[in-house]
């Protein structure tokens, strides 16, 4: 059993309530900033942990943190992400609805180093019993004079509030976010500026993930260096993991970083294995817009070393042979699966989800999907697979925000490492997994 940092708490009884919570520490490493911390002296702490988002983009949060524009004149704010919509996605849900204190005191920990006064929570809009989780905490925060003005007599103000999104996955892109939660179209925006120089209302703003948030209580009580002791190389820390699929033990697993694949999927201290006795046959590692690797590929990198829970040793390879940690949302697929039909499903959320701005996407998620349908009912074409290829190539890289590519490569990689069963969907003209 390796450390646990994120999830150490979760089995205690009542630990949603703000009296069990502290019972067990909670809040004192917000005492610990306001008593003894300056903001630089927090920023300095998380950037010594060299934690990286965890929402899929896996950037450094310190270095985030540090590019906050300032003396502007404006007020900063801070925005947690909780627009948890990836597919396959589910940690941040957990996290919030089992400690969800954990994340009000990494909020108020965040805000404090960047000298923001007003936070927010974008949380799906979907998850409403969450949302009611969240809104008692921060009652209880506020009645216990852990939230409002001049915070335990520190000079240190902060509101926290919490606002349920509307349902739309495009919401999840940081400033399409932001657009929504200052009431207009969740439309991306063009970058530059970035929200550390005009995010929200035109101010400087920081938009950070539910398990990033989460972690930094951890690095304020324990040191910078303590978390950057755990995990390999500069994936340092431990990692949520959302597993779900073909296996025995479906569910929310932390993990250290540096895991092998291997272990976490056969071990039963995670996921336990295939279910029924079944061969693996392919695994999505980081959310369904990671590229798929087939068994052979996500045990072993194509150098033949072990495949790892980093984000070195899955993106090792590049995309030939390689695919991304992203959200860790981890898909299991053993050898009944479809992969046609898997990643037409995959292929109709992008096209049903694209906010339409840009054309490639708008057009192209739609073209995509027309033909995977086709291809998968056994009316295909062998020129339709080249046909997949060349209109994910022609979205990949040309739309203001990455949901193209999210799109894009999970239909370049299937093909990729799958072509096989395409061609037998159109030889055959059927699905030869369908009964």
């Amino acid at each position: 059993m390796g450390i646990r940092i994120l999830t150490a708490q979760m089995h205690i009884e009542g630990i949603q309530q703000l009296d069990v919570y502290r019972r067990h520490g909670g809040y004192e490493a917000f005492r610990k900033v306001l008593n003894a911390m300056s903001p630089p002296a927090v920023l300095e702490e998380v950037k010594l942990s060299t934690l990286r988002g965890r929402g899929g983009a896996g950037f450094p949060t310190g270095m985030k943190w540090s590019f906050l524009a300032k003396n502007t004149g404006k007020p900063a704010y801070l925005i947690c992400n909780a627009d948890e919509s990836e597919p396959g996605t589910f940690k941040d849900r957990y996290l919030m609805e089992k400690n969800p204190h954990l994340l009000l005191e990494g909020m108020m920990i965040s805000a404090f180093a960047l000298e923001a006064a007003t936070a927010y929570i974008y949380i799906r809009g979907e998850l409403f019993y969450v949302h009611q989780i969240l809104e008692r905490a921060i009652g209880e925060a506020y009645a216990a004079g852990l939230l409002g003005k001049n915070i335990l007599g520190s000079g240190f103000s902060l509101d926290i509030h919490c606002h349920p999104g509307g349902g739309a996955y495009i919401c999840g892109e940081e400033t399409a976010l932001i657009e929504s939660l200052e009431g207009k179209r969740g439309n991306p925006r063009i970058k530059p500026p970035f929200p550390a120089v005009s995010g929200l209302w035109d101010c400087p703003t920081v938009v950070n993930n539910v398990e990033t948030l989460a972690a930094v209580p951890w690095i304020i009580q324990n040191g910078g260096k303590a978390y950057a002791a755990i995990g390999v190389w500069k994936s340092t820390g431990t990692k949520l993991m959302s597993a779900c699929g073909h296996i025995r033990k479906p569910g929310v697993y932390e993990v250290e970083m540096g895991l092998p694949v291997e272990e976490f999927i056969y071990s039963d201290e995670y996921c336990g294995g295939i279910r029924n006795g079944n061969q693996l046959k392919a695994v999505v590692a980081g959310g369904s817009s990671v590229p798929i690797l087939p068994a052979a590929l996500i045990l072993k990198t194509a150098k033949g070393e072990a495949r790892l829970i980093t984000y070195e040793s899955l993106s090792e390879g590049g995309f030939e042979s390689g695919t991304m940690l992203g959200s860790g949302g981890f898909i299991v697929m053993d050898h009944t699966t479809c992969i046609v039909k898997n990643l037409w499903n995959f292929t109709r959320f992008y096209h049903h989800e694209s906010c339409g701005q840009c054309s490639p996407c708008r057009e192209g998620t739609g073209w995509m999907e027309k033909v995977l349908h086709r291809i998968e009912t056994g009316h295909g074409k062998m020129e339709d697979i080249d046909l997949l290829s060349d209109v994910a190539k022609n979205i990949e890289g040309n739309t203001i925000c990455p949901l193209g590519d999210a799109a894009a490569w999970p239909v370049r990689s299937t093909i990729r490492h799958f072509r096989q069963e395409f061609e037998d969907h159109v030889n055959q003209k059927r699905c030869p997994f369908s009964k």
